[in-house]
Formats: C-alpha cells, structure tokens, sequence
C-alpha cells in the first residue's frame, strides 16, 4: 500500500481473535494498512489485560465469542476508555447486546481488508473533525 493508502498508518489496534489463521491474516493486513497491532490475543483475559493496561490503543478489533466465553467484558473497558471498536462475529445483529448494537459489526467469515475498512471508519467517526 502506498503512503496515502494506509489508513491506519500510525494507529494502535487491538485485536482479539481465537483463531490463528484469521488471526493472522488480519494482523498482516492492519500493518500493510499502517497500523501497529497488539495482539492478536486469544483469551477474553488476555484481552481484557491489554484493555486495562497502560498500551495507547486507538482501535480493537473483537472476536465476540472466543472459545466459548463472550467479549463483553473487554468492550465495556473498551468504551468507558473511549476506543473505538468494531465486532468479529458469526451471531446475527439479535445476539448483541443492546448496548453495544452500535458498534460496527463484521460478519464472520469476514475478509482482512473488510476488517481494515471497518476500523478505519470507526476512527474516523471518533475523531474529531478538523
């Protein structure tokens, strides 16, 4: 990607996601996109670590069930830190929370650069213009 093609040149993004492929080929398309990623993390707790944790994050991206435990708790730290967020799920817009129906949702099985898309316009909708 050229210069004025990274989106998320300079951006810190969290990602979330038990599977190691996906995993893998988001973490490679964030940083040809310009992000610098932490993660991937597997683990709800491993998540949730990194949430409370001193790390700048300017994004996440969130597997919602990972191995069977749900992510809401990462997403509540999340946004009471005011990081944008966008959701990794297969469940239907029915099985999110209301409070969280919102946020941007991609639908699983998603693709890399879906993903990259999907962070780059929940930045731009936190950030304040100008």
């Amino acid at each position: 990607m050229s210069g004025a093609t990274k989106p998320l040149r300079g951006r810190s993004i969290l990602v979330v996601e038990d599977e190691y492929f996906i995993a893998d080929e988001i973490v490679e398309a964030l940083e040809e996109a310009g992000a610098t990623v932490v993660g991937p993390l597997p683990s709800a707790a491993a998540a949730l670590k990194a949430a409370e944790g001193d790390e700048g994050l300017d994004g996440a991206l969130l597997d919602v069930n990972l191995r069977g435990e749900m992510v809401w708790p990462v997403v509540e730290v999340l946004k009471d830190r005011g990081v944008p967020m966008v959701l990794a799920t297969g469940y239907d817009s029915g099985m999110i929370p209301p409070a969280y129906a919102h946020l941007i949702r991609c639908e699983k099985p998603v693709e890399a650069n879906v993903v990259v898309r999907a962070l780059a316009r929940a930045l731009s909708k936190a950030d304040p213009p100008g």
